[in-house]
């Protein structure tokens, strides 16, 4: 027996050291190029990127896959429990792998059951992270070696931290706090045992147990889980009943109202700061870094910006433009049941496939369903059918006249056939009996909202972008890039560039102030010819083609006379113009052409509002930014937009003493007197100039027009201490905009409507005085100095630096004598100038031959203003 023993103990021990030799051996041949599994320690998930505005609140979200990471010291024991409960209940006592389980799902097959993995978490973290998704021997062998390793090195709770952020739950989810927003619209610490356990039972199928599509079988696996919760005691007996009965209702099939709040889709602003971002950190880290990203938006003045921007557009539409038909067409034979009638199911079917902009307000797509003599039926998305269904009338859409091939609109339609066909999808918004439109209301609620009736929309053609900006610290308030983001997304207000036509010419105004000018100084407002190197002499004009001898530089930028501008950007030289526009950001490397001197360059209305806030704010430097402060997904801010040092910030503070001051580190690019006396003129555009509308803000404003040449682009920029914005407005492709299109009535309206709301609440500054400066007064006509009693509307009160003011009934650099015109600062000023930079070329500014009128070329392509008939440009007033 001994002998025995002694012979059975010898064969398992060889037979184990075999054993331990042949499992040696498959781990070091499956071992050698297995992937680094140290790269886990310092692993980061590819995390949703949030941006908030100014209350706070989420407004847009960057994202390539949509996950939220969530520490493990934050994930809830309910939702940590389920998720071990369901796939690996001993996830805490073994090593990487669970023998037992091995041999149970071994066992389970011999007797014809499932082949199953028997897979812990780890096993799984390192599948999902290392490995690929192929059933065999190696990879399981593999699987389980780098399992072992892997608890070698990271804590449970380290793993369970990556295998709860990593896996994908379906509905587009990645990791658990995704899963919990998008099924149940909660954060991970509000759901309930039923929630949970319904997350953790998506890991095996996330496909195959959607809870509208696959409702029976995932309530089914939500019961296995919970069963298994139970057991492992992580649940009561009641707790357990009370989650197995409860409905699986989710925000998939619209029976759980989300507790969080819906992220809006993507704008103009939201994507102007993706885009920067992307410039600044790379495209991986702002689409996947998890960064918290506050922005400089305040909500209720996006509102504005977008409410006038497109108020005004479809106005201009609706009057000039005529009807250009449906966004696109239905076949009807798609709107009907089986009996020929309009069938419910079947339009809204057919009305969801169909692209049409849904970020208007108020506006709703609708697809004609019915062309009576009088009215035609409608189904509008998103609003219920009532008894009667919904109807437009021709007086509805009495304003949709057929555009005529040749230019021009038709008559008024008479009948509803006039303007609809069966399946036209067209736009619509509901009316009170006042007319106003009803936004921001539910479609079921409509007619408690007071709906009257449904009116004709259509987007226009027209585009356009508006900008409001605080000109101290150059946080972007507002900014609308176009009329709709879903119906274009090139951004108008820093992505098109176009001509500014006379809004450039502060600037020419700027560089003459600065060097040895006035707002009084006299320039010669009369025909001059100017030799640009062409076969054609320059000759500039006013847009009215009239011309009105000597007259103060003041009323050159309330009156916006071009050929003041030019005479004066000619004496202080092309190359200082240059410099100043470069200085203020308007462009990065000015050619020296006299045209630009009248906006023919090209900008962007972003660089032309930030260029004026430098007037508003006294002349310092300030750029326009989209974002205050950038953290990563640990809470460290890696950008901050406001730079400057505060030494006593962090001293402890007491009652009664002084707060901190922060260093200031901006650069004082202008003459504080040079910006004060360019606002004083500027003031004057709004009290007697090119927008005088603007009058009725009863604000103290500043600003100026701009119209291109044959009123391709309309501009205005106006700005207060505290507010400074910016409209621009054309065609994409730059065409004339017709009769009465300038920036006094297209722009300056737009800037009216968002003022009274931007400036209800903030108060109404006037512009600081500046030091070294004493006032004076002129005669608004002459330039003369009055006395100090002098009264009446032709009185100009104006700045002038210290020793610079004229005598009284002297003239400021100048004088009008026996009807000789003498500049006693700037030389005499010829009737003919010579240019002394030659043509270039095409693009060349004045070489072109052209004028711009209001001081701009054509837009958008070509810098220079086209060859103007008979060799007078069309000029420029507004």
């Amino acid at each position: 027996m001994m002998r025995f023993l002694a012979w059975m103990f010898s064969i398992a021990s060889i037979g184990a050291i075999f054993g331990l030799g042949a499992m040696a051996a498959l781990v070091w041949h499956y071992g050698r190029d297995l992937p680094d599994y140290d790269a886990l320690k310092s692993y980061q998930p590819a995390t949703i990127s949030r941006v908030y505005d100014r209350d706070g609140a989420i407004m847009a979200e960057y994202l390539t896959e949509r996950r939220v990471f969530a520490p493990i010291d934050e994930v809830p024991d309910l939702v940590k429990n389920a998720f071990i409960a369901a796939e690996d209940r001993n996830f805490y006592e073994h090593a990487g792998f669970d023998a037992l389980g091995i041999v149970g799902a071994v066992v389970d097959y011999a007797r014809g059951g499932r082949l199953r993995g028997a897979s812990t978490i780890t096993q799984q973290v390192m599948k999902n992270f290392l490995l690929t998704n192929e059933r065999s021997f190696e990879r399981k062998f593999k699987e389980i070696i780098l399992a072992t390793r892997l608890e070698q090195v990271l804590t449970k709770d380290q793993i369970l931290e990556l295998y709860l952020n990593e896996i994908y739950l379906g509905a587009r989810a990645y990791g658990v706090a995704a899963a919990a927003d998008n099924y149940f619209g909660k954060a991970l610490e509000n759901l309930t045992p039923a929630e949970a356990a319904y997350l953790a039972a998506l890991p095996k199928a996330p496909s195959n147990l959607h809870p509208v599509r696959d409702h029976d079988i995932a309530v089914a696996r939500r019961g296995y889980v919970l069963d298994q919760m139970l057991r492992a005691g992580f649940l009561t007996q009641a707790e357990f009943e009370e989650a197995d009965a409860a409905p699986l209702a989710t925000v998939l099939d619209g029976s759980v109202e989300p507790e969080l709040p819906p992220v809006p889709p993507r704008d103009y602003f939201s994507e102007e700061i993706r885009r920067q971002l992307v410039g600044q950190f790379g495209e991986e880290a702002v689409e996947g870094g998890g960064l918290t990203i506050r922005a400089t938006l305040d909500p209720e003045l996006q509102r504005a910006a977008g409410d006038a921007l497109r108020a005004r557009l479809v106005k201009w539409d609706k009057e000039r433009q005529g009807w250009r038909g449906p966004l696109t067409r239905i076949e009807p034979a798609a709107l009907t049941g089986d009996d020929g009638a309009p069938s419910e199911d079947a339009w809204r079917e057919a009305l969801a496939a169909t692209r049409a902009p849904g970020d208007i307000p108020g506006w709703r797509p609708a697809v004609v369903l019915k062309v009576g003599d009088t009215t035609a039926r409608i189904g509008i998305q998103g609003v219920p059918e009532d008894a009667d269904g919904h109807y437009i009338g021709v007086g509805d859409a009495g304003w949709a006249k057929p555009e005529l091939e040749r230019g021009g609109v038709g008559r008024a339609p008479r009948k509803p056939a006039d303007i609809f066909a069966v399946g036209d999808v067209i736009m619509v918004a509901g009316e009170t009996e006042d007319g106003s439109e009803i936004r921001d209301v539910p479609g079921d609620a409509l007619v408690d909202a007071g709906l009257a009736r449904w009116s004709l929309r259509q987007i226009p053609e027209l585009q356009g972008a508006f900008m409001a900006m605080d000109p101290v610290t150059g946080r972007v308030l507002a900014m609308q890039g176009g009329f709709s983001f879903e119906t274009s997304v090139f951004n108008r207000a820093t992505q098109a560039k176009r001509q500014p036509g006379s809004a450039f010419k502060p600037f020419v105004y700027a560089a003459a102030l600065d060097n040895g000018y006035t707002p009084s100084t006299v320039i010669l407002d009369a025909p001059i010819s100017i030799d640009t190197g062409a076969a054609e002499l320059w000759r500039p004009t006013n847009s009215s083609n009239r011309f009105y001898g000597p007259s103060p530089m003041r009323v050159g930028i309330e009156q916006s006379r071009n050929v003041m501008t030019v005479r004066l950007a000619q004496d202080v030289g092309m190359d200082l113009v240059a410099e100043y526009a470069e200085r203020f950001g308007v462009y990065s490397d000015m050619p020296h052409h006299l045209s630009y001197a009248l906006g023919a360059g090209e900008t962007t209305l972003y660089q032309m509002v930030g260029a004026y806030a430098m007037f508003a704010n006294g002349g310092w430097r300030v750029s326009p930014t989209l974002v205050d402060r950038v953290q990563d997904r640990w809470g460290e801010t890696i950008f901050r937009q406001d730079d400057r040092l505060c030494p006593d910030c962090r001293q402890d503070w007491r009652s009664g003493e002084l707060e901190p001051v922060l260093q200031p580190n901006s650069q004082l690019i202008m003459d504080p007197v040079t910006a004060f006396q360019l606002t004083s003129m500027m003031r004057g555009v709004v009290e007697r100039g090119t927008a005088t509308r603007l009058q009725s803000l009863g604000l103290p404003l500043a600003g100026k027009t701009g119209t291109t040449n044959e009123a391709k682009d309309a501009w205005f920029i106006g700005f207060t201490p505290n507010m400074v914005a910016g409209c621009f407005i054309g065609y994409d492709n730059p065409r004339p905009m017709g009769r009465g299109a300038f920036g006094g009535t297209l722009c300056a309206p737009v800037f009216e409507d968002f003022m009274e709301i931007a400036m209800k609440d903030r108060p109404k500054l006037d512009f600081p005085f500046p030091p070294h400066a004493v006032m004076a007064k002129i005669d608004r006509s002459t330039g003369r100095r009055l006395s100090d009693d002098a009264s009446g509307a032709g009185v100009a009160l104006e700045a002038f630096r210290l020793g610079e003011a004229p005598a009284v009934g002297e003239y400021s650099g100048g004088a009008v004598i026996e009807g000789r015109f003498d500049m006693f600062a700037g030389g005499d000023l010829p009737m003919r100038l010579e240019q002394d930079e030659p043509s270039s070329g095409p693009a060349s500014g004045p070489a072109s031959g052209g004028a711009p009128a209001d001081g701009g070329g054509g837009g958008g392509q070509a810098p220079a203003p086209p060859s103007p008939s008979g060799g007078f440009g069309s000029g420029g007033l507004y």
